[in-house]
């Protein structure tokens, strides 16, 4: 009998003979031979409902088929009918069709884990996964005669001998990899310090499915086979059920390319933002890996492939614990503002319109004017007051999930889902209370450091399910609520307050220096976390009747549209030959990025040569920045560059002041290539260009 148990449990083996069935006859349709896999799981104790389980492995089915070339399939799931992580296996004659693309499968295995099954139950489940990708444990399960044989070759993949410790350290790569593979694939393998990246030319990937279980892990092995052939380091990140160590931002950052190979959506995605990307199903990598890293391989080198959209910022998915606590911190406020910015672009683009059509005038009768009237029952003014009036009552509806949604996504980046609620309610308490984004912020990390903690609460096992559904979210919301309401409202209130009356009362040479900061943190690290912090600011104090945020907010857009501006400028028109080829046809893409306020357009070259880049970019945002303060140009939408010239007040100095900053921010640039050289690499960009001398 195999001891094949998760690490510290006491329970049952994770598969016994009597959970195996060789050479057999189960039916001639995959539900037949789940419903006898699962009648085996049921009648051995290890499930309290076959009927349960059925139903949550074939659910499973209907998200994607199971099937995997070679004649294996893996259904899985996970149910609370399950009393204990098991594997079901059959050997199949005749062979069933499970989806793969080449044929019915003979060999079955049923992975079936508790609905609350720990993460050791985890890490063995995803290691036999991973083993069914090695062809030569998928022949030993072919010609093994007993169950018994069966048991010890599952029991030798579940728990290998170990390994000698000086082999395991040398061998180890950037979150865990085995050798030679390697592959970054979270805390299944090791939980050793990530490496730091390679110079050599690599891959790296995210590889997820719905359950996390097995293709999740199928998937990245796959790929890294595949890289082994290829001659390329794939370096894979697992968002699976047995937890995932994200890779580490120096391997993010020397990765010519991207694949995404997942079912479910990419945890943290905003850090691979910019890079050349491949993606698929989850399937697409188990099944052809090889096609899939060449598609990557000739996205590296093609200017014109699709990228990855977002922000460079940090994730905030990432383990807290290998990071230290101010980088954790600004992490939990970066996932909060990027998950706010959706509603004040989309919110605040609305409102602007709604001042196109119906005049700035619109926003006191709006509500009134939509409530009480119609297409066919017109207001005075029209049909252009009417659209208006909806317009901005459409886009303040929108902008009023601005402090909501920054503090639900600030508790959720700690909290995780069970973080969701608590959250939006600290900052609807914010919102009501006067607190603003003061209110959001400290709302949002108190809501979610209370719901991590009851979340870590030890319950029976009958209470699990419903702790992230209705205990932490009810005690959460509990807590963070009467917090806000009884003890921090009304002091968060008074800092908003202040903080708007001292904005309000700068002029002169304090706004203009005020313009100058706001202008260097737009362009220092282009969408990061510097980056998001003043835009951040920006965005929550807007006001249409105030002024003063106005400014702000004018301030903010200007300077953050330099940097693609001047690149684009430097690099087509200018000094071309000061720049690769590659870099020159981003120089023609970043006119428009530039031109509607995107100012990640200036990341490749920032990444390519941040020291003479980024220092530029910052000289050209400071002098836009204290420009606007100077000219008092005001600007009433948060976003959408020239597409929102009609909510800028002042749109001629607007003009003035964007076109002196990028023009200094490219001379800039150009007279730091130009004069202050690298080494030889630089002269190779162009045949044509002389050396500066000596």
């Amino acid at each position: 009998m195999s001891d094949t148990t998760a690490a510290g449990s006491s329970g049952p083996e994770i598969i016994s003979p009597e959970l195996i069935s060789l050479d057999t006859d189960l039916g001639t349709t995959k539900e037949d031979v789940i419903r006898s896999l699962a009648a085996r799981l049921t009648a051995a104790g290890r499930a309290s409902d076959a009927a349960g389980l059925v139903d949550a492995a074939l659910a499973r089915e209907a998200q994607s088929a199971t099937g995997l070339p070679g004649g294996i399939a893996i259904p899985h799931c996970r149910a609370e009918a399950v009393s204990s992580a098991s594997l079901g296996f059959a050997r199949l004659d005749p062979k069933v069709d499970f989806g793969a693309p080449d044929g019915p499968a003979d060999l079955v295995f049923l992975i079936a884990a508790p609905e609350g099954a720990g993460a050791e139950h985890m890490k063995l489940l995803s290691s036999l996964a991973r083993a069914l990708v090695r062809p030569a444990f998928v022949t030993s399960l072919r010609e093994a005669s007993t169950p018994d044989e069966i048991v010890r070759l599952v029991d030798e993949v579940l728990n290998p001998a170990p390994k000698d410790p000086a082999a395991k350290n040398s061998a180890g790569t950037a979150a865990g990899a085995t050798p030679p593979a390697p592959v970054s694939t979270g805390k299944h393998a090791t939980d050793e310090t990530p490496a730091p990246a390679s110079t050599e030319r690599h891959i790296v990937a995210v590889t997820a499915c719905p359950t996390g279980i097995a293709h999740t892990y199928m998937a990245a092995d796959s790929l890294v086979a595949a890289g082994e052939r290829a001659g390329v380091k794939v370096h894979v990140e697992t968002q699976g059920s047995s937890g995932s160590t994200p890779l580490d931002p120096s391997v993010i950052a020397g990765a010519a390319a991207v694949i995404f190979a997942t079912d479910v959506g990419v945890k943290g995605r905003e850090r691979f933002a910019g890079k050349p990307v491949v993606a698929s199903g989850v399937k697409r990598a188990i099944n052809e890996p090889d096609k899939m890293l060449a598609e990557a391989l000739r996205a590296s080198e093609n200017p014109a492939a699709a990228t990855v959209d977002g922000t460079a910022a940090a994730a905030a998915d990432s383990d807290a614990g290998s990071v230290g606590f101010g980088t954790h911190l600004r992490q939990v406020l970066l996932t909060g503002v990027s998950y706010m910015i959706p509603f004040v672009a989309a919110g605040g683009l609305l409102i602007a319109l709604g001042f196109l059509l119906g005049g700035y005038e619109i926003s006191g009768p709006a509500k009134d004017i939509v409530l009480n009237n119609s297409i066919t029952n017109l207001p005075d003014g029209g049909l252009a007051t009417y659209l208006g009036a909806v317009l901005f009552q459409i886009g303040s509806l929108a902008f009023s999930f601005l402090v909501p949604a920054l503090a639900g996504y600030i508790a959720f980046a700690i909290a995780d889902r069970p973080g969701i609620a608590p959250g939006f309610t600290a900052g609807a308490v914010a919102v009501f209370v006067g607190a603003g984004f003061i209110g959001g912020l400290v709302g949002g990390l108190i809501a979610g450091v209370v719901a991590l903690y009851i979340g870590r609460i030890a319950v029976p096992q009958w209470l699990r399910g419903l702790m992230p559904v209705v205990i932490i979210p009810l005690f959460a919301t509990l807590v963070v609520g009467a917090l806000m309401f009884i003890v921090l409202g009304r002091p968060l209130a008074a800092i908003t307050s202040g903080l708007t009356d001292w904005l309000n009362g700068l002029s002169g040479s304090s706004a203009i220096f005020l313009g100058i900061i706001l202008g260097l943190m737009m362009c220092f690290d282009l969408g990061g976390p510097v980056n998001k912090a003043a835009y951040a600011f920006a965005v929550a104090g807007l006001n249409v009747n105030d002024p003063a945020t106005l400014r702000i907010m004018a301030a903010v857009m200007a300077a953050g549209m330099v940097p693609p501006l001047a690149m684009a400028l430097a690099s087509t028109v200018l000094r071309p030959k000061l720049f690769s080829e590659a870099e020159r046809e981003n120089g023609k893409a970043a006119w428009l990025l530039g031109s509607a306020f995107i100012s990640e357009g200036a990341i490749p070259f920032a990444a390519a040569d941040p020291l003479r880049v980024i220092p530029s970019m910052m000289a050209g945002g400071a002098v836009t920045g204290a420009l606007i303060m100077a000219f008092d140009v005001t600007l009433s939408a948060p976003h959408g560059g020239i597409f929102v010239f009609f909510a800028v007040g002042g749109i001629g100095w607007f003009l003035v002041s964007l076109a002196a900053g990028t023009v200094v921010a490219a001379l800039a640039v150009v007279g730091a290539k130009e004069f202050f050289r690298k080494g030889p690499s630089d002269a190779e960009l162009d045949p044509e260009i002389v050396p500066a001398a000596a």
